[in-house]
């Protein structure tokens, strides 16, 4: 990801902390191997949240939360919450989203469904992300707290 697509991350992080101030919020928290955008966590839940901004392959980093889920390194969770924010990169001129995403949907929702304390939740983060060098929108701030609004609905 850039710099804007850090700022976005780091963002979405703020603004998730002031919605659910319960939870530890932090960026690129480590799970094995895998950094996962952000996180929150307490002593009972936990939630990780994957911001896809161009990923080829968007189901591979949570596909990877899902096998560490049933390796036991999520272990000691009453509650875990994997939301995958999909930008509108993955959306379709012609309507609908791209197979990429729909493929990572199908991936999130299967694992899911294996663990009885596990949810997971596609977010539509209504942003083309800019090309590289590309200016970023006016009002991407507050496209971020409407995001951060629909994932505070899901805890």
């Amino acid at each position: 990801m850039g710099e804007f697509a850090d700022d976005v991350r780091d963002k979405l992080r703020d603004d998730l902390r002031e919605r659910r101030p319960s939870l530890d919020w932090e960026t690129e928290h480590r799970v094995r191997r895998t950094p996962v955008d952000v996180v929150g966590e307490n002593d009972e839940r936990f939630v990780a949240v994957e911001l896809e901004w161009r990923r080829a392959d968007p189901a591979n980093n949570t596909a990877k939360l899902f096998y560490y889920v049933s390796e036991g390194e999520l272990e000691g969770y009453d509650e875990i919450l994997v939301c995958q924010v999909f930008t509108g990169y993955y959306d379709l001129a012609s309507g609908g989203v791209s197979s990429k995403r729909e493929v990572a949907e199908f991936v999130g929702k299967t694992a899911a469904d294996a663990f009885d304390h596990v949810e997971f939740h596609p977010v539509t983060f209504p942003l083309e992300p800019p090309k590289r060098g590309g200016e970023r929108p006016e009002n991407w701030q507050s496209l971020v707290g409407e995001t951060a609004d629909e994932i505070e609905s899901l805890l």
